[in-house]
């Protein structure tokens, strides 16, 4: 019984932004419970993709395995071999993708049917909640897990559910079902996609099907968050979606990265750092799937160089241009820029991907220009690095508005549409890295390092809030596996435990 009971099943969408937050998890449940076993399951090419992110020789890893469900792109419509949006030639193929995603689920039926013993539970992506009626239906506990954080969630899911600001159309900003009635969201702060959403488009398709059947299905949400960072957060999130909500952040990157193409190696990166003053370098990037318009790519050039402030910057080709073709500087930024920035290392252009763990860990780092992904804050306040907020997607807005609330980041810019202004980017980078506000955001980043440190921390009897979770999800597992009476997906939602 007590290997049936061990047997974890986890389901992550196909992205790497979620690919690396479930493996986080992984080795965090890995760590409470060592006799466990993990399968982690997913298409052929993510199944390489998730082999390769693991340390190698690294022993705690060893109870993960891999399970590989048949996929075949072209049938829907997408280029040949694509199985991650990370594949994507841009987010406009991203619904295709998330459609296309659906498909596995007869075959994740034939492998979840064919253990024996059942699992102990499903660990399943928000995204992939079209499995929680497949593990009901073989009384397999089912969690669901939010890669992002508590605000992000409650914001992202209330807005797609109900798509509020459709019912004020001549207004600028509007009320958001399930929040508080003072507060209110501006249009800015929503993606291309959900602004012109009408509820049948494709995106409303796949994302109201999935938060319904996550809040309908699932026992619990996980939150990639910690519960001292967004307590009044977490509250929301419960009432939202009137599930216990568990949190078991920050799940961040390990750092290790043989499945990518780096622009510049880790040695470099550090002996380019090595080079420069404490909390003196700015470093900037938009994430694996983001970038920001050409005109705003000069923009954000000329304001960097301006104010004079160290820099390295992972570049993308702009919006609107292939993001899989190299990368010209000669065409997207200034004239001259990279040899300038070049000269008396005042800056280091990258092409794609650096090692983001191992720069912010780096003691020259004194600020992280940002998209707002949640993976990238959390890897960011763990290391206690204060930001400058630039979202451009997705839950990236609300993201931006909370580590603005906590005082540990201020916006420059929204969006990959709107105007830039170079000026107001080089007062902006000089304030976080040169002035008196800049030096108070680094304290609130220090103590929120500080608090993400205790989460995961264990003293004798005493344990961190997100290990705390850990251990409620098992327990809850284990009362509703022996529960012969209790109906799988009935838990009685009382919000937050």
């Amino acid at each position: 019984m007590e290997q049936e009971r061990q047997h974890i099943v986890m389901l992550p969408f196909m992205a790497q932004g979620h690919f690396i937050p479930f493996l986080s998890l992984a080795r965090l449940i890995l760590r409470r419970h060592p006799s466990s076993t993990i399968t982690i399951v997913n298409t052929p090419l993510n199944i390489l993709s998730l082999r390769s992110f693991l340390p190698p020789d690294d022993p705690s890893y060893s109870p993960v395995h891999f399970a590989s469900l048949p996929f075949a792109s072209s049938d829907h419509n997408l280029p040949p071999n694509t199985e991650s949006s990370d594949s994507l030639p841009g987010i406009d193929s991203l619904p295709l993708l998330m459609l296309a995603s659906e498909s596995l689920s007869p075959h994740f039926d034939r492998f979840l049917s064919s253990l024996d013993p059942s699992p102990l539970l499903l660990l399943a992506d928000i995204f992939t909640s079209w499995s929680l009626p497949i593990a009901r239906r073989l009384q397999i506990p089912a969690f669901t897990f939010s890669t992002c954080g508590a605000f992000g969630t409650a914001s992202f899911s209330s807005l797609w559910l109900h798509l509020p600001h459709r019912l004020h159309p001549e207004s600028p900003s509007f009320p958001v079902p399930g929040f508080p009635p003072s507060f209110r969201l501006h249009r800015s702060q929503m993606s291309h996609y959900m602004r012109v959403a009408d509820g049948h488009d494709a995106w409303s398709t796949f994302l109201r099907r999935q938060i319904r059947l996550c809040f309908s299905s699932a026992a619990a949400l996980l939150c990639n968050t910690v519960a001292e960072v967004e307590p009044s957060a977490l509250r929301l999130v419960g009432e939202i979606c009137q599930l216990p909500v568990l949190t078991v952040g920050p799940l961040v990157d390990s750092g290790h990265r043989s499945g990518r193409e780096p622009g510049i190696g880790v040695a470099e990166c550090v002996e380019w750092l090595g080079a420069h003053r404490p909390a003196s370098v700015l470093y900037i990037s938009f994430g694996s799937q983001n970038t920001i318009g050409a005109a705003q790519m000069m923009a954000l050039a000329e304001g960097v160089e301006a104010s004079g402030v160290p820099f390295i910057w992972v570049v993308r080709t702009p919006a609107g241009f292939d993001m899989t073709a190299e990368f010209e500087a000669e065409r997207w930024l200034p004239e001259g820029f990279e040899e300038r920035a070049a000269q008396g290392r005042r800056g280091l252009v990258v092409p794609r991907w650096a090692p983001q763990v191992e720069i912010l860990s780096h003691g020259a780092i004194g600020g992280f220009l940002t998209h707002c992904g949640w993976n990238s804050v959390q890897e960011s306040l763990s290391r206690g690095v204060p930001m400058i907020g630039w979202p451009l997607a997705s839950e990236q807005f609300y993201n931006s508005m909370v580590i603005e609330e906590i005082g540990v980041a201020v916006e420059v810019a929204r969006g990959v549409q709107g105007d830039v202004d170079a000026r107001k980017v080089e007062r902006v980078v000089r304030m976080l890295m040169q002035g008196e506000k800049g030096r108070e955001m680094k304290e609130k980043a220090a103590r929120c390092e500080e608090m993400m440190m205790a989460a995961v921390a264990e003293d004798g009897e005493k344990k961190g809030s997100s290990l705390r979770a850990v251990e409620e999800m098992f327990e809850m597992a284990y009362a509703m596996k022996q529960d012969t009476a209790f109906e799988i997906g009935t838990i009685p939602k009382n919000g937050i435990e």
